[in-house]
């Protein structure tokens, strides 16, 4: 093996670690957005894909995304179970071509998990194991090859320095298609799903944006001024979102809320995502600071126009900053912040500085991840619920809540001190109706209570 750079190893290794934190985070942001009686499943559904990814990535995920190809759509199996040598196996990515793989795994793992967010409260889990590893093989390996892994867009010329199209655009767009497949939450349901714990909320997405910076300066592939830059501009579009989304909420409602904080931290990081290591720092700022409203607008106008029940804006946040923060890099991007010229994925300069190549390239790379996401997901959907009939919890369940219905297991007690029904409870007409009963009495309280 040849001899490596340690000190670039070892800010791969810690970028890895800070992308494996992410998922943790995005489990708590979302299940502080869910109701009280779904925490534990909305918890859980971002949990287990620490697992299931992870072994499907050491498996066959890492070889169908970045080794060999066929017709630049996705990779074949020649690294199955990763029995490769470092040398036949080299990448410019990063130190060695494991070191890749660690860091690539974590992107693997925190991609499917943002979809969950938008079917809380309405999905068996079983089903959702399923759907999630036919989801990976279908859409995301596919993706993560056409863009890094030597396929067809990167021929083409679109570039996502990390994971602009291949991580936010596919997961928001597929949460959106699995939402409308599963259908609508009852209007009560709804009613009842406000954000149950907003310091957990904030927890949560503070941890994203801990976690960000291994995700985009860890792109880089190395210890570099790449490395610092693409930490400086995704700082500087998140902190320019936070303050954008607080100011659209001061002049949309007249207050500013922790909820709105939260989000527009996650909306800045997804905008700047893919052009982090490619544009300006000042250009950041802009990036940043224009994703607010653009995600405002979908959020509060255009979903309760359509009328589509994506419980917590995963396709609004995710998919349509995704959208934003492509066209954004094919406007701003400039050739030249890669140390190593040869290796700098920019051809031409962004719309800004003159140049229309890049940003036809990037629609193109937007329009094929909105199709293949729509179609791979309804394939992984489909072939799920043929297997399993149903996929979507009945509507006992849905009101009784996932929590102690999936799990068994209730994220609190009642307000009175005593827990619900605890695991192995069967679930008669007259114990389900005692405790709808029970979780209406304990909400009115609540709601005296805070006034």
């Amino acid at each position: 093996m040849n001899t490596v750079n340690s000190g670039d190893i070892s800010w791969m290794l810690t970028s890895s670690a800070l992308v494996l934190i992410m998922t943790p985070g995005l489990a708590l942001f979302y299940g502080g957005m869910a109701g009280r009686k779904n925490i534990v499943n909305t918890i859980m559904s971002s949990a287990f894909i620490l697992g299931l990814a992870s072994i499907l990535w050491v498996l066959f995920g890492f070889s169908l995304s970045f080794s060999g190809g066929a017709g630049g759509i996705i990779g074949d199996l020649s690294w199955f179970g990763m029995n490769f040598t470092e040398d036949s196996a080299a990448t410019a990515y990063a130190p060695t071509t494991v070191c890749f793989a660690v860091f690539q795994m974590m992107f693997a793992i925190i991609t499917p998990a943002l979809i969950t967010g938008a079917l809380i409260g309405r999905m068996r889990f079983s089903a959702l194991i399923l759907f999630i590893t036919l989801w990976s093989i279908v859409v995301y390996y596919p993706l993560a090859h056409m863009v890094w892994g030597g396929g067809y867009l990167m021929e083409l010329g679109a570039i996502d320095f990390a994971g602009g199209t291949v991580v936010h655009i596919s997961s928001g767009v597929s949460a959106l298609m699995a939402a409308i497949w599963l259908g609508k939450r009852k209007k009560t349901e709804i009613e009842e799903s406000r954000a149950h714990n907003m310091p957990l909320v904030f927890l949560g997405a503070a941890l994203l944006w801990f976690g960000w910076f291994g995700f985009n300066a860890g792109s880089a592939g190395a210890a570099n001024t790449l490395a610092v830059h693409a930490f400086m501009t995704t700082n500087t579009a998140c902190a320019a979102a936070l303050l954008s989304w607080m100011l659209i909420e001061k002049m949309h409602k007249g207050k500013t809320t922790l909820s709105g904080v939260s989000t527009g931290i996650v909306v800045g990081l997804v905008a700047i995502t893919p052009g982090a290591g490619f544009v300006p720092i000042w250009a950041s700022l802009l990036i940043g600071a224009l994703v607010s409203p653009i995600c405002y607008f979908f959020i509060t106008v255009v979903k309760p126009k359509f009328g589509y029940d994506d419980s917590l804006d995963a396709f609004g946040c995710h998919g349509i900053g995704g959208v934003w923060g492509a066209i954004a890099t094919g406007v701003f991007a400039v050739k030249g912040f890669n140390p190593d010229p040869s290796a700098d994925a920019v051809k031409w300069n962004g719309l800004f500085f003159g140049q229309t190549e890049l940003l036809v390239r990037q629609l193109i790379a937007i329009g094929i991840t909105l199709v293949l996401s729509l179609i791979g997901t309804a394939i992984a959907l489909g072939v799920t619920q043929l297997i399993f009939k149903r996929i979507r919890v009945t509507p006992e369940e849905e009101v009784l809540g996932l929590d102690v219905c999936e799990h068994g297991e209730p994220a609190y007690p009642a307000f009175d001190g005593v827990d619900s029904p605890a695991v192995g409870y069967t679930f008669s007409e007259e114990v389900a109706a005692h405790t709808e009963k029970d979780y209406r009495t304990e909400r009115k309280s609540a709601e005296t209570v805070g006034g």
